[in-house]
């Protein structure tokens, strides 16, 4: 199975394994769910709802997958997405660490674009 077709099965996977750890917790009117455009490639956990009068609307995590390589724009996992795509099997080049500025990349250990 090729990039194209493995990666975005590879990310849902994670995606929805995670929202459905978090669902059974959430009975506070938090509701968790995973947003996704395939055909341009974006993966969102979201989370909205209300809670002690306030409104909640954020996200936890987005994923884009981008020229045959995972870009992580926003992750508030506590040990990193990234680190689950290492587990599954993915290249440290196929991973990019969106969320730290392009100049900052280069210091990580993941793909800089």
């Amino acid at each position: 199975m090729d990039k194209l077709t493995q990666y975005p099965q590879i990310i849902k996977k994670i995606l929805s394994d995670y929202i459905e750890l978090c669902n059974p917790h959430n009975n506070n009117g938090i509701e968790t769910f995973l947003i996704t455009d395939e055909l341009q490639g974006h993966y969102i956990w979201m989370n909205v709802g209300w809670q002690k009068g306030e409104r909640i609307a954020g996200m936890t995590a987005y994923i884009r997958v981008n020229d045959g390589k995972f870009w992580i724009e926003e992750d508030w996992t506590e040990e990193g997405i990234a680190n689950d795509l290492l587990r599954l099997g993915v290249p440290k080049d196929d991973i990019v660490l969106a969320f730290h500025e392009p100049k900052m990349r280069q210091y990580t250990d993941f793909a800089v674009a």
